[in-house]
């Protein structure tokens, strides 16, 4: 009985660390596929995101970098190899969804003069526009 109670107490342990662990590494991870889209580093990105089993179309619309998507930050910063490679990995429906602001990247790229971006081609030849 005591055994049992022993491999009980043991496995709620792990459990409450395993729980604490994510957010930790998720606040990480943010960080970095951030710091990747301001530098215009497809390749870190890439790797990063393979590294953690993740999916640009999942977690593209809870991620924001210094407040934008990061599609709108990859256009900031002139990050076009990222900003392309993005466009590659989301659906059409995810680039033609309104944000935070009620704008579109479509919308919001033209309004703050990156209209001519290499980025807005890219979702242009995507959604078919």
């Amino acid at each position: 009985m005591k055994k049992r109670l022993s491999l009980v107490a043991t496995g709620a342990l792990a459990l409450s660390l395993a729980w604490v662990a994510p957010v930790q590494a998720n606040d990480q991870l943010i960080a970095n596929i951030c710091q990747y889209v301001q530098a215009d580093n497809k390749t870190r990105l890439r790797k990063k995101l393979k590294e953690s089993r993740i999916k640009v179309r999942t977690i593209y619309d809870g991620i924001k970098c210094n407040g934008e998507s990061m599609i709108r930050s990859a256009m900031t910063n002139n990050a076009d190899g990222v900003g392309v490679f993005l466009v590659k990995k989301l659906s059409a429906a995810q680039l033609k969804a309104k944000e935070q602001d009620g704008q579109s990247v479509l919308e919001w790229a033209s309004a703050h003069g990156h209209g001519g971006s290499t980025i807005v081609s890219a979702i242009n030849d995507r959604i078919g526009g």
